[in-house]
């Protein structure tokens, strides 16, 4: 086996939709690594609002200015995935008040799994430490475009709308 890079992280996440929360983390991230690669992970038992290609469009799309991210699509454990990528680091964006415990059992289990894969959790900047595709989903068929625009970014915004149509 390959030994794994530290130059090298991943950014696991169902991206579905990507908020300005995600791709704050994914800027940051880009700039901490000589590679950031963003894994979508399809899980089939999960009712997804975008098809994993969709999601992939909207990733691509959104983080062009960033000239080292690459984005993969992934079945099973998010720790194999960051392993097949020979990556030393998993990103995982984390919200302060409701994903911190759940994130720390997961880190642990992610430890006895694979030791050599380090996990680095990054909150998004102010604004958007709150924002997820959860919440997103619940308040868009009643929130206009410009009160998408604050959590998203504006292309997916119209997909969103397109889809909801």
């Amino acid at each position: 086996m390959p030994e794994l890079s530290p130059r090298v992280a991943v950014y696991p996440g169902s991206f579905d939709p990507i908020t300005l929360g995600h791709l704050n983390v994914m800027e940051r991230a880009s700039r901490l690594f000589d590679r950031l690669i963003v894994g979508i992970g399809v899980n089939i038992e999960k009712y997804a609002m975008f098809e994993p290609e969709e999601r992939r469009e909207l990733i691509r799309d959104a983080t062009a200015h960033l000239h080292n991210v690459e984005i993969r699509t992934f079945y099973g454990l998010a720790v194999e995935f960051v392993k097949q990528c020979d990556a030393a680091v998993m990103v995982r964006g984390v919200r302060p008040i409701t994903d911190i415990a759940a994130e720390l059992t997961m880190m642990m289990a992610n430890r006895r799994l694979a030791p050599e894969v380090e996990t680095l959790f990054m909150i998004a900047d102010g604004e958007l430490a709150h924002v997820s595709s959860s919440l997103i989903k619940q308040i868009a068929p009643l929130a206009s475009d410009e009160a998408l625009a604050r959590f998203l970014p504006p292309e997916v915004v119209q997909a969103l709308r397109k889809k909801l149509a």
